[in-house]
């Protein structure tokens, strides 16, 4: 298996999904000649042509209209928005629209697109590029909301989510991008949607996250091992459905846990994780749960030093840990 990027395994899932599937193709905002914002359909509409990967204008309203509509006919549309701060404009047409169509025909009519975001801070993108939406669409019935945090799990769950009949928000951690890189196995494999992955096996506290804090976690849950403390750490990957016999099974086991992630902490998906353990494995728990992440804080700011204030690190992570470890 050869060592890729984020970005690349997300590339090439869509690629081979492409050429698998004629039904399968791409629009967004700059996706044609330039290859997307990111180049994650660079060279694609050399091999597919204008009909499968479309320049679409800075809509995105109608970006995710128009992908409703092909999932109508039956086509397999990969919606891209550049950056999550810019898919309020789309809310209406996912939330409002795309969210609601199998249910409210009775399971008549399927809407299998898939919108790609880029989301997430740590890369001074400011109050316009830095935004985790993942609470918004978490709470949104009739989605499936995908966090993948490496390349390997990237490649996997977006083609799973290609073939998917239900509507699939992507989110992809820019920071990771580039940044993380893994071995991604050459041609086709599919992760389930839906199932949660424990990415370091631990006994004394259980520690959830995704995407870019994922990484964060696991470079603090090395450092509490050298103080004797060991912890799990679950990689939820899907947020929308919870694989919520992981994370029982996890708590259970160490009977301690800690949810990190960079979203606001406040009617995150983490209070939603502490919900589901405090109802099915409140016997099990030797301390409160506990959650860290962004502050109660409208969006991120430019500054250097407020955004390093704001996010998540494995420093704050650790001493989170080490207060539960005490209790």
């Amino acid at each position: 298996m050869a060592a890729k990027s984020v970005i690349e395994a997300i590339r090439e899932a869509m690629l081979e999904e492409m050429r698998a599937d004629s039904r399968v193709m791409v629009l967004g905002e700059d996706v044609g000649k330039r290859g997307g914002v990111f180049l994650a359909t660079q060279g694609f509409i050399e091999e597919f042509g204008e009909a499968r990967v479309i320049d679409t204008p800075l809509a995105e309203a109608s970006i995710a209209g128009i992908s409703v509509g092909l999932a109508f006919k039956g086509l397999r549309p990969i919606a891209e928005i550049q950056f999550s701060d810019f898919w309020w404009p789309a809310c209406n047409q996912i939330i409002g629209e795309a969210s609601r169509a199998h249910y409210g025909s009775n399971g008549a009519l399927s809407v299998p697109m898939v919108v790609r975001i880029p989301y997430g801070g740590g890369v001074l993108g400011g109050l316009y590029h830095s935004q985790s939406i993942e609470g918004y669409l978490y709470n949104t019935p009739g989605l499936k909301v995908i966090t993948p945090a490496t390349p390997y799990d990237a490649k996997g769950l977006l083609k799973a989510s290609i073939r998917d009949n239900n509507p699939v928000i992507f989110l992809e951690h820019k920071k990771t991008y580039r940044a993380v890189r893994g071995e991604v196995p050459d041609g086709d494999y599919i992760i389930p949607i839906g199932v949660a992955d424990v990415k370091r096996q631990g006994s004394d506290i259980s520690l959830f996250s995704y995407g870019l804090t994922m990484h964060y976690s696991l470079e603090a849950a090395a450092r509490l091992e050298k103080e004797g403390v060991s912890v799990e750490v679950v990689d939820l990957r899907t947020l929308r459905p919870l694989d919520k016999d992981t994370i029982l099974a996890s708590a259970r086991k160490t009977g301690k846990v800690l949810i990190a992630h960079e979203a606001n902490v406040i009617g995150g998906v983490g209070a939603e994780v502490a919900a589901i353990i405090a109802a099915d494995a409140f016997e099990y728990l030797d301390a409160p749960i506990h959650r860290i992440g962004g502050p109660d804080a409208p969006g991120m700011a430019f500054a250097p030093t407020l955004e390093s204030a704001y996010m998540l690190n494995p420093d704050k992570i650790s001493a989170a840990l080490r207060e539960l470890a005490a209790y």
